[in-house]
């Protein structure tokens, strides 16, 4: 296309203004919920709390360990856990999210994702330049959260739902989520380092955790293959400036592509909010350019989060079978139970 004739955008798009919302929303939900289990914990522990905190269900969603055993637990038997099931239920909802609306878990939900993207966004303003790994060695890299997404497969793909349910009825499977919470309480030395040096890494590479290490994206990003969301360009209305490529925080070379198909695209749509050519980018679903706005796509993301949510709750598929007076004996000695082998 000439450039003389190419017609600017007028109407900037409302996707970051919109993704910027549901990323704080989502993320203030995560405060709340780490906020109220670190208490409940801690009440159970006989120490001093402001204010007596109940469990959160919601704190399963980071026991996506826990969510593939019981999806693999109800796909033999076709009965939902009773133990950990909010896990199970957030699990599928985050995947049905990527198949859907392309990976929206990674660019509008995951609490980790944001905290990555201030990360390298203040690294980028504070040195005036993004740090890019060199193209083999990030290749290389980018395998990692398959392998360990591979290895978890593995691991559950073993377990028949008698393994699964005796897993999950043992000590450390009850309090699987106390286990996860201590071992942030109480890092190791290595553990500290290695989440120092991640931070750190995060500053200068975009999006270092989510690219290379997390096996969650890994599945999301799969799952995203065979969604109707596409980000697409008409090639007669680019301009060619690459200014799309250059903001993907994924790599993609966006101004080269007919549509993005990678399982490494988050769907933050970056690319489409900052094209200054008229109609050269698009979000469509299902074939239907530019149906997809960031308002519909926030409220498409929060209506079915709601109602997957109250669903699992008035049908007594959130809240773990554990009673209270178990945890009371389980949690003051959480860190002396071993993994069952």
């Amino acid at each position: 296309m000439n450039r003389h004739q190419w017609k600017r955008r007028i109407q900037p798009d409302d996707f970051q203004w919109w993704r910027g919302v549901v990323q704080g929303v989502f993320l203030l939900l995560n405060v709340w919920i780490g906020v109220g289990f670190v208490l409940f914990v801690r009440g159970l522990e006989g120490r001093w709390v402001p204010w007596e905190s109940s469990r959160p269900p919601g704190v399963e969603g980071w026991l996506p360990i826990a969510g593939m055993m019981n999806t693999r637990y109800f796909l033999e038997t076709g009965q939902m856990p009773s133990i950990h099931p909010a896990a199970m239920v957030l699990l599928v909802m985050f995947v049905l999210f990527s198949v859907v609306f392309r990976k929206a878990f990674c660019g509008w939900l995951c609490p980790v994702g944001t905290v990555s993207e201030w990360l390298w966004t203040t690294g980028r303003e504070a040195f005036g330049r993004r740090f890019l790994t060199p193209k083999w060695l990030d290749l290389v890299l980018r395998t990692c959260k398959y392998v360990l997404l591979l290895a978890f497969f593995y691991a559950v793909l073993r377990m028949d739902a008698a393994s699964i349910e005796g897993f999950l009825a043992s000590p450390y499977g009850l309090i699987a989520d106390v286990k996860m919470l201590n071992f942030f309480r109480f890092l190791s030395p290595m553990a500290a380092g290695f989440l120092g040096f991640l931070v750190i890494v995060s500053l200068f590479v975009p999006n270092a955790w989510c690219r290379y290490l997390c096996p969650y994206g890994a599945l999301m990003g799969l799952a995203a293959l065979v969604s109707p969301t596409r980000i697409g360009r008409e090639a007669n209305a680019c301009i060619d400036c690459g200014k799309c490529a250059r903001v993907c925080p994924s790599r993609l070379p966006v101004d080269k592509l007919v549509q993005i198909r990678s399982a490494e695209c988050i769907g933050c749509m970056e690319c489409v909010s900052v094209c200054p050519a008229e109609g050269a980018l698009y979000v469509g679903f299902a074939g239907k350019k530019g149906w997809i706005t960031g308002q519909r796509l926030a409220v498409a993301i929060s209506v079915v989060f709601v109602v997957v949510y109250m669903g699992a709750r008035l049908t007594g598929h959130w809240e773990s079978a554990i009673p209270l007076d178990l945890y009371r004996e389980l949690v003051p000695v959480a860190r002396e139970l071993d993994h069952p082998r």
